[in-house]
């Protein structure tokens, strides 16, 4: 596993700290299940916390139902918040810079789960024993759930160490488990506002591992993650989510990604360590490179996936030119 340091020393003061955690919830005509959520978060076992919720122009009766949290708990524990309405990845980063400064460290939150109650205590044990100069975060699998509630299933249980080689071509984790630190979120925070992002959690994994952090994959799931119609992403665990994937790549969906998150890490080329800026440009030649050169250029940088079949899927997508 990768344990070079990045160029990255901060220092963090905390005289303006106003929690020891940063629940950032984003919402979008999520009345449905919002209530649900709030009291999960309500009912931690960690109770130093402030909810920031960032609304990004719910038209239902989101905003009624967060303003009613806010006369039970108090503004000091539910700030409420405008989204910039431009997608909901956007949305997270937006709370990221609002609750730079405030917390020790910072949760993202969707509106439609249900937090076990001890999320924020597993994720903080690991977590505070790690050097907080380092980008730190913390993740887990979920407990899938229907719209009533009731157990489907799991998401998939990864088994191979998380790193930047397997960030740059997957996601492992929902952002709805994360927990990381201020010296993720600095990180997180210098994303250029004009730089597209494909999704708050797998951009989170691509910073922290390319920038000498380290990742905790919790086997444990600490959440209940709602499937219902309104999902935005799904599990990807069904043999139906795995159709999915295999269209999307025939169709040029993964090239796409790549492209737009290869032009993000462009912007954070000074924070990567040494090994992951050689992992970077590796994997950039092997996706220009004839077909001759592809797979080989890909086996020297080092990248794959968690599962046989996910790296079946990645050597296909270099053999058809869609990596």
């Amino acid at each position: 596993m990768e344990r070079q340091h990045s160029a990255l020393a901060v220092s963090y003061i905390r005289a303006n700290r106003t929690a020891k955690v940063a629940i950032l919830l984003s919402t979008y005509n999520g009345a449905t299940y919002l209530r649900e959520q709030l009291e999960s978060l309500i009912a931690q076992t960690c109770r130093d916390w402030v909810i920031y919720a960032s609304d990004d122009g719910s038209s239902d009766a989101t905003l009624e139902i967060l303003y009613e949290h806010q006369r039970l708990l108090g503004p000091n524990r539910l700030q409420i918040h405008a989204g910039p309405r431009q997608g909901f990845a956007a949305n997270f980063l937006s709370s990221i810079r609002r609750a730079q400064g405030q917390a020790d460290y910072f949760a993202f939150c969707d509106q439609d789960d249900q937090w076990q109650p001890d999320k924020l205590e597993r994720g903080l044990a690991w977590i505070t024993s790690h050097p907080a100069s380092l980008p730190l975060m913390y993740c887990s699998r979920t407990r899938l759930i229907d719209a009533d509630g009731l157990g489907i299933g799991f998401s998939p249980l990864f088994r191979r160490a998380p790193c930047f080689a397997n960030a740059l071509v997957q996601s492992i984790a929902g952002g709805n488990t994360m927990l990381f630190n201020a010296a993720t979120a600095h990180l997180l925070s210098l994303t250029p506002s004009h730089v597209p992002i494909i999704s708050h959690d797998w951009w989170t994994y691509i910073i922290v591992t390319g920038c000498g952090g380290h990742v905790r994959y919790d086997e444990y799931p600490t959440i209940n993650y709602r499937q219902h119609g309104n999902n935005l992403i799904g599990s990807n665990s069904s043999v139906r989510d795995r159709l999915a994937r295999l269209r999307r790549m025939l169709q040029g969906t993964f090239r796409d990604w790549n492209d737009v998150n290869l032009e993000a890490v462009s912007h954070f080329q000074q924070y990567l360590t040494q090994e992951n800026q050689r992992i970077l440009e590796l994997f950039g030649n092997a996706r220009r490179a004839p077909l001759y050169r592809k797979l080989s250029l890909i086996s020297q940088s080092g990248v794959y996936r968690q599962t046989l079949p996910g790296n079946l899927g990645l050597v296909a997508a270099s053999l058809i030119q869609r990596l």
